[in-house]
């Protein structure tokens, strides 16, 4: 899905200015190949704990180099000397060659003066440096255990036999553990494990798949399982007892707190109905569906249907949760999904999980350690604080979690992977910025599922996902992990991109801790768009489909169903979803049945005066209106005529919110995006069918009149059509809506690049299904991949945007 490469970009990565990756292989010491040369080389990337060192040591010995190599910062610096035809080879297969985990992204190589050393004096690799006060310094995510590991862990010969921390160059966490740069074991949680011998010499060895393994452990020296068979007890068990101990409660039907890779973590027996629903009541997770870990991929496909596509990511090195079709009849406990059709899916990705889910050899859920919408806990005395009331036992260990990453949760959008929770596996790895940013560069992202990002140069580092940022304490949790970043990176920002939403607590960060001067507010739909066209590294001006709950607009009013022309430093609206009252204000987030009130009593019209649905519209409403306190349907009634906290707003997430409700199918929301799910999950996969829609135009902007489509649920709901196929048609409804826009705006501006975002692509039948409808109509879509469409994609949006503003300044 027009995923294309920008001209002039390439494979090699963005070298630095004036250098010439082809050039560097040709120049500057004639045509004898044979002739003695040395290179000064500079490998940028993700090429810090990945086994890089080992592999360049060994590459150089395999083409008889001389020379050394060590990190520095964030990079890794190799002087080498030798014949210039075997030198060339080299610096090709440090990309080509490069360990799996590997990410080359700039190499840089220059010409130094031959020197007198002898031949065959050998390679070496020396000790780290560091030598940048600021600047890209790039480390890797929390990689799962490699199959070698997992192997030898359940080998009875080998020294580490079910040894649940087992790690190698190759695998074992990364991001979770650094204190700081370069990535070396003193810098890391581990300085508290002083190697044995044996881990010593394995550490020590270049030719040893643990050289520089800085997580490297043992059961001689490394970190060990605890259980507590209570908050408030002592610890009981420790290492094999700990474990057994663990798996017996959870084929009992208790709740164990597990200390994961990068938080705590709940678990209990997927299969069990009452075990599950104890869990739900409490952690307070009413309705959402809950993500299920399975021993081996097998016991996966037996729960769902696992595409190709699918199975690549679920057995990916990131390991993320997958969101699948469930498959019927399958033996998960029915509140696992309360009734969603997809399942989130995860295979083990630490030894620990292995040995657990493998030992008790059924699903289990695995969900974030918290209480909904709390950070999850990574500090043991916070855990047993914060998890007591949650659960009846704690696996836990001894080593510390230095920096807080939940689970990723991803899937597969017309056969790619798209990301909807960015964090443990894939952040802080960085993204392409298409401008620079010059200066160093906050960017605090939004309000709901949240994430910041950080950028200098060509690159943003975006934290891993932190929550809603609704308290104190998940506000606490992004200072944090921000700081924690910032320090990694040496990175001291001198200005901070904003929302513009003065009630978001990442605003209020922003005011109180930067100067008027150093703030960049940024509308919310716009970074919607700039994060998608940021991804695909587009500059020039696109057709930007934003479609989402709510954001504040430049105009003061609630958006949400936007289409901009937009290009990375400005944008204009286009197109508007026609607007409606919210009652209540945040009430009818939590309440769609308010949401459709204000839609039936003052969803906008053609007029002046005009507004609601037609008297006859409303009589006929009665099978949603029966089912409503009818004195709050007049306190409704009246918000809405007076605009007493009924705050206006074009919101298309709000508008599927109604329709669910007018169909009878949510009328209350556990959970954000609740109304919207169960609509998609009602919808007839079947049905090609559409609503009656209208387009009109209201001060110079096109506008989507819902009211047309809205009236027809009703009256098809009194008529006793299929709510399946009426939920159906309100889908392709929105997909007519919006392709149609989108040829108005090509028509009007000559445009044929659209980008795709908002939370409300979230949803799997658009998601799919209105990329086609455009393409179809001859348009070049993009959508996110890497960068979440939701809020989490807004802090990078937000960042590519302020670089670009940047560049003027």
């Amino acid at each position: 899905m027009g995923a294309k490469r920008p001209s002039g970009s390439s494979d090699r990565g963005n070298s630095p200015p004036g250098f010439d990756y082809r050039r560097c292989m040709t120049d500057g010491v004639g045509t004898d190949t044979s002739t003695p040369t040395r290179f000064q080389v500079e490998v940028r990337g993700t090429v810090q704990g990945v086994g890089f060192r080992p592999f360049v040591y060994l590459l150089a010995g395999e083409l008889g180099l001389d020379g050394w190599v060590r990190n520095v910062d964030g990079r890794v610096e190799i002087q080498v000397d030798g014949p210039r035809a075997r030198l060339d080879e080299f610096v090709v297969r440090l990309r080509s060659d490069a360990p799996p985990v590997a990410r080359v992204e700039t190499i840089g190589v220059a010409h130094l003066p031959a020197t007198p050393a002898p031949a065959n004096s050998g390679f070496v690799i020396l000790e780290s440096a560091s030598d940048t006060p600021g600047g890209q310094r790039w480390f890797p995510p929390d990689i799962a255990v490699c199959d070698n590991c997992a192997a030898e862990m359940l080998d009875p010969d080998d020294r580490r036999h079910r040894y649940p921390f087992i790690n190698c160059t190759n695998c074992g966490p990364r991001a979770t553990i650094i204190d700081d740069l370069p990535y070396d074991r003193r810098y890391t949680v581990m300085r508290a494990f002083p190697l044995c011998q044996a881990c010593r010499r394995e550490y020590e060895d270049p030719t040893d798949r643990r050289f520089h393994a800085e997580p490297i452990a043992c059961p001689d020296c490394g970190p060990q399982l605890a259980y507590r068979p209570s908050a408030d007890a002592n610890i009981q068990f420790t290492a094999e007892s700990a474990l057994a101990a663990a798996i017996a409660d959870l084929a009992s039907g208790r709740i164990v707190a597990v200390k994961g890779l990068g938080g705590y973590q709940l678990a209990c027996d997927a299969t069990d109905e009452d075990a599950v629903r104890r869990l739900r009541e409490r952690k307070h997770r009413w309705a959402k569906p809950l993500a299920v870990m399975t021993p081996d991929l097998a016991a996966a496909e037996d729960l769902a249907h696992v595409s190709d596509p699918e199975l690549e990511l679920v057995t990916s090195s990131a390991r993320p949760i997958v969101l699948m079709e469930a498959k019927a009849g399958s033996h998960l406990a029915a509140a696992v999904c309360a009734g969603n059709p997809r399942v989130g899916l995860f295979l083990p990705y630490t030894p620990m999980h292995h040995l657990l889910v493998g030992g008790f050899g059924r699903p289990v859920v695995l969900t974030s350690g918290n209480l909904s919408d709390e950070p999850i806990a990574i500090d043991d005395s916070d855990a047993l604080l914060r998890l007591g009331q949650i659960a009846d036992s704690f696996l836990t260990n001894n080593r510390q979690i230095r920096a807080r990453y939940d689970d990723s949760v991803t899937r597969v959008v017309r056969g790619s992977r798209a990301i909807i929770r960015r964090a443990r596996g894939y952040a802080p790895t960085p993204m392409a910025l298409p401008f620079p940013a010059r200066e160093p560069l906050l960017a605090t992202g939004a309000h709901l599922k949240h994430t910041f990002a950080l950028a200098l140069g060509d690159r943003a580092w975006i934290g891993p996902h932190t929550g809603d940022l609704e308290d104190a304490a998940t506000h606490d949790a992004f200072t944090w992990n921000l700081n924690h970043l910032a320090r990694l990176q040496a990175l001291e920002p001198v200005v901070v991109a904003h929302d513009l939403h003065p009630g978001y607590l990442s605003t209020q960060y922003a005011v109180a801790n930067f100067s008027q001067e150093q703030r960049i507010g940024i509308q919310h739909h716009h970074a919607h768009v700039a994060a998608c066209a940021a991804e695909h590294g587009l500059r020039d001006e696109v057709i930007g489909v934003a479609f989402d709950g709510i954001g504040l607009g430049d105009d003061a009013t609630l958006w949400g169903g936007e289409i901009l022309i937009a290009d990375l430093l400005d944008y204009s609206r286009f197109a508007r979803f026609g607007l409606a009252p919210m009652p209540g204000g945040d009430a009818a987030v939590r309440k769609p049945y308010r949401m459709a009130l204000g839609y039936l009593f003052g969803a906008e019209g053609p007029n002046a005066g005009e507004a609601g649905l037609s008297a006859q519209v409303r009589d006929q409403a009665s099978p949603f209106l029966d089912g409503l306190d009818p004195r709050e349907v007049e306190i409704v009634r009246t918000q809405v005529a007076r605009g007493l906290n009924a705050p206006l707003t074009s919101s298309a997430g709000r508008l599927f919110d109604a329709a669910s409700s007018l169909l009878g199918l949510c009328d209350v929301a556990a959970f954000e995006a609740q109304a919207a799910i169960e609509l998609e999950t009602a919808a007839d996969q079947r049905e090609s069918g559409e609503l009656p829609w209208e387009l009109r135009r209201c001060d110079g902007l096109w506008v989507y009149d819902p009211r047309p489509t809205l009236a027809a649920l009703i009256t098809g709901r009194a008529d006793s059509i299929n709510i399946g196929a009426l939920a159906a048609r309100f889908h392709n409804t929105v997909i007519a809506v919006t392709t149609a826009l989108c040829l108005e705006a090509r028509k009007e501006r000559g445009l044929n690049t659209v980008c795709l975002s908002g939370g409300v692509l979230q949803n799997q039948w658009l998601a799919a299904r209105l990329p086609a409808s455009l393409e179809g109509e001859g348009f070049e879509v993009y959508m996110g991949e890497e960068i979440p469409v939701n809020d989490g994609g807004i802090s990078y949006g937000q960042a590519a945007i302020a670089a670009a503003r940047l560049q003027g300044r």
